[in-house]
């Protein structure tokens, strides 16, 4: 049986969220230490990543709280496992996540086996908005809650499977970018703001004087993209394929677009001399075909059955974190096989969007 947990390695991004999570952390009595991850070479993007003033935030984060601090580049590590998977999958025509990614190869996987390996860790923290089904004592409560008695009990035990749950702030949750984490990893992690909401948790921030990450630009989209336009930092990574938007309604081409990997599903198409809003339903990268529909066409989308038959999924619109139900009607498609349907209005943006996880 494993040493229950005492000490905590915080992966400390520079800003509020993990600045946070380590305070919490620290007020409840864990031994904890703070690590800033360098991801992408920003001498190669000319600094629009600024990692060094992330890094900068972090450290003084770690002398607010009195707690060592150590960087670690995964550089090299993320360029092999989620950039190049990125880039491949967009030449491919599909639309990756490179969130989940970074989390399943570089967060959860070389991060946590550095704090555990070299840090002497019992498990790591972050400040991800997610709770797993270990974490009944460590959670933290925005109510007044009575201290627990076991305060550092075994979590590692391995009984039962750990569970990811959704946070509290349904707003911020982020386990859609968690789901691909192991066990092993689950096991190993703390999430303290997994009772909280956003607001509570700048709240805490500026209670304890945390000035300079309240002040910072809340990080959105792809970070080594920065704030340039999509379009231009792909195409120095893949070359331009012209194609032709199709309509799903009568096959006629109604425009030409630069390729299948600047859409989107669910994306609204770029198309000049229209009054009415078309929007991505499909693409195929090899004929080089965007399919789009026009705002108000009602669209039958098929899922595949995967395992059980579940009476709803959950899916996340484009530009925001909040996952939402959409009910199912299961039927048997045209090769016999069990699959799910579900109806949407263009208009409401719930286009589904595959996104593919690449597998081991």
């Amino acid at each position: 049986m494993l040493a229950a947990a005492r000490r905590v390695v915080c992966a400390l991004s520079g800003g509020v969220d993990s600045a946070v999570a380590a305070l919490l952390l620290r007020r409840r009595g864990y031994q904890v230490t703070g690590v800033f991850m360098k991801n992408w070479d920003t001498l190669d993007e000319q600094g629009v990543c600024s990692a060094d003033k992330d890094c900068e935030d972090a450290f003084r984060v770690c002398q607010k709280l009195d707690i060592p601090f150590h960087q670690v580049s995964y550089v090299k590590e993320y360029w092999n496992e989620v950039f190049s998977y990125l880039v491949n999958e967009y030449e491919l025509g599909r639309t990756p996540n490179p969130d989940i990614m970074c989390n399943k190869h570089i967060k959860f996987n070389y991060f946590l086996r550095y704090a555990l390996d070299n840090l002497g860790a019992d498990a790591v923290a972050t400040g991800h908005y997610a709770r797993t089904s270990l974490e009944d004592e460590e959670i933290f409560q925005q109510k007044h809650i009575k201290r627990p008695q076991g305060l550092f009990r075994n979590r590692f035990e391995v009984r039962n499977a750990v569970k990811l749950l959704t946070g509290a702030d349904h707003l911020k949750d982020q386990t859609f970018f968690l789901s691909q984490i192991s066990q092993d990893a689950l096991r190993r992690t703390i999430f303290p703001l997994g009772g909280l909401t956003k607001d509570f948790v700048k709240k805490i921030a500026a209670e304890h004087g945390f000035h300079h990450v309240l002040k910072r630009k809340e990080s959105m989209g792809i970070c080594f993209i920065g704030e340039r336009n999509f379009e231009n930092f792909i195409l120095e990574y893949l070359e331009p394929r012209p194609g032709n938007f199709v309509s799903i309604e009568d096959n006629k081409v109604i425009g030409t677009h630069k390729g299948c990997f600047l859409y989107t599903i669910g994306q609204r198409a770029k198309l000049s001399g229209l009054s009415e809003a078309w929007f991505v339903v499909d693409k195929d990268a090899t004929s080089g075909n965007i399919f789009v529909v026009s705002l108000f066409t009602l669209i039958l989308c098929e899922i595949n059955a995967g395992i059980g038959r579940p009476t709803t999924f959950w899916h996340m619109r484009r530009g925001a974190q909040m996952t939402l139900p959409c009910p199912l009607t299961w039927a048997k498609n045209l090769k016999g096989l069990n699959s799910a349907f579900f109806l949407f209005y263009s208009s409401h943006g719930t286009a589904l969007l595959p996104t593919p996880i690449k597998e081991n």
